[in-house]
């Protein structure tokens, strides 16, 4: 009955329901969890410390707060439109097909480059114990080993999440407690409050800045609305899941980033920004330590984290295919698994060029993928007041008007505080965005909306 239920509601926008409905509350918390990747800070810590003035842990705190408006700006589309394609469906519906596909681009520019900054992130850590190895065979293990499981099945995506997110929760433990042993041994700078309000170095246009750069870390709890044609459970799961993952990982990075600020309080003095946070577990801990950390940021950045973007963004492309919006292929679903696999591989294929053409460009890339996902949300809030405050009439001036304003303002200060580099590289997409929806509207290839 219930399956039957969730096909219906998929029918009511027009689509048939062709993907496996098998995940749960917890899976999709799991999964939003390994998409943020719970020791996320331990891949850019030194940029952000820097960035901030050392005031690392104020950073996320404030990252985590903006995300959670944009979280319930996600719980609210979700429930009025449970069906995949995250941002580009919402944008697509709640305000007007145009708009939802330029949602749907900027989308694209986040989704689907973040693989390849994952994969690009973990073969350099990995340089760390293996230099002989060259990158581009990492980049090569890992989207294949990755694409094959996104192929097998959503289910099997799941159970592999489980088992990483287990392992990461587990280093983090450990290097919470060997930190704070070390702290009360006299290693470092002691206890302080500094990490989270350092009056000689606050200003809030410096703290935003790094909060433009933190941001990346908390890119994932947005990923588990791209899975709402796999969940079963009712449509406010994917509203509650991306909720209840945005506070326990935010929390998570809050607490770690304190600890490495108080053990290396003077963050003018890393050897190599992009080791930093392995430099602090060495300090703390010994190489031991070090070794496990760059380890775990292999297995989470490289394997967990990019598998779960590879699913992510491969939901969007079905999505965008189904509507005529992208080639009708991408649509294609595997007969066996019920996964999208043809967008998957494609996903594959442009992670391996992407990464091999930004191999020694992070600064760029990362660019590219926070801009993208920051002009998703602003469009999401703006979706949220349009859908349920103007069209609907709601009088609900908390959730439909207030909430979303918050989140927009919020996105909008960080959006501001991006490098020029950023606005410039994300305008070009925008751009090339422009004359390909002038094709499609010429060519009447777009699907016009009930």
């Amino acid at each position: 009955m219930e399956a039957q239920t969730k096909q219906e509601t998929v029918s009511t926008f027009g689509y048939k329901q062709e993907l496996q409905r098998s995940l749960t509350l917890r899976d999709l918390v799991v999964y939003g969890m390994i998409f943020m990747v719970p020791i996320a800070p331990f891949g850019i810590y030194g940029s952000v410390a820097q960035g901030s003035g050392g005031m690392v842990a104020l950073t996320y705190l404030i990252g985590m707060v903006g995300m959670i408006f944009t979280a319930l700006s996600y719980a609210r589309m979700s429930e009025a439109f449970p069906i995949a394609g995250s941002v580009y469906s919402y944008a697509q519906r709640g305000i007007n097909p145009t708009v939802g596909f330029f949602a749907g681009w900027v989308l694209l520019l986040d989704y689907i480059l973040v693989p390849s900054l994952l994969y690009l992130v973990s073969a350099s850590a990995l340089g760390e114990l293996v230099p002989s190895v060259p990158v581009w065979v990492w980049l090569i293990v890992f989207i294949a080993v990755n694409t094959l499981i996104n192929i097998r099945g959503i289910e099997f995506t799941a159970k592999a999440n489980m088992i990483v997110l287990a392992f990461e929760l587990i280093v983090l433990l450990l290097f919470i407690i060997v930190g704070l042993t070390a702290l009360i041994n006299g290693v470092g700078g002691g206890f302080s409050l500094k990490p989270i309000y350092d009056a000689n170095h606050f200003s809030m246009p410096l703290v935003m800045g790094a909060v433009s750069i933190a941001v990346l870390s908390f890119l994932g709890f947005d990923g588990i609305s791209t899975l709402a044609e796999e969940t079963k459970g009712g449509v406010n799961t994917v509203g509650k899941a991306a909720i209840i993952a945005l506070f326990g990982v935010g929390g998570l990075f809050i607490v770690q980033t304190w600890i490495a600020a108080m053990i290396w309080p003077d963050f003018t003095s890393f050897e190599n920004a992009d080791v930093a946070f392995y430099q602090i577990a060495e300090l703390a801990g010994g190489p031991w330590l070090k070794n496990l950390c760059i380890l775990a940021t292999v297995i989470s950045w490289g394997l967990a984290n990019a598998l779960a973007a590879q699913a992510a963004i491969s939901r969007i492309l079905y999505s965008m295919g189904r509507d005529k919006n992208l080639p009708a292929f991408l649509a294609k679903v595997h007969p066996r698994f019920k996964t999208p696999y043809l967008s998957t591989v494609l996903v594959a294929v442009i992670s391996l060029l992407v990464g091999l053409f930004f191999m020694n460009q992070l600064a760029a890339l990362t660019s590219l993928v926070n801009f993208g996902a920051l002009t998703a949300f602003l469009l999401l809030h703006v979706s949220v007041f349009n859908h349920y405050f103007l069209r609907n009439k709601s009088g609900n001036v908390v959730k439909h008007l207030l909430l979303p304003l918050i989140g927009f303002l919020i996105i909008g200060y960080v959006w501001y505080s991006l490098d020029a580099m950023s606005k410039e590289l994300g305008f070009i997409w925008l751009g090339i965005g422009v004359v390909y929806y002038l094709f499609l509207k010429i060519s009447k290839r777009t699907v016009v909306l009930e």
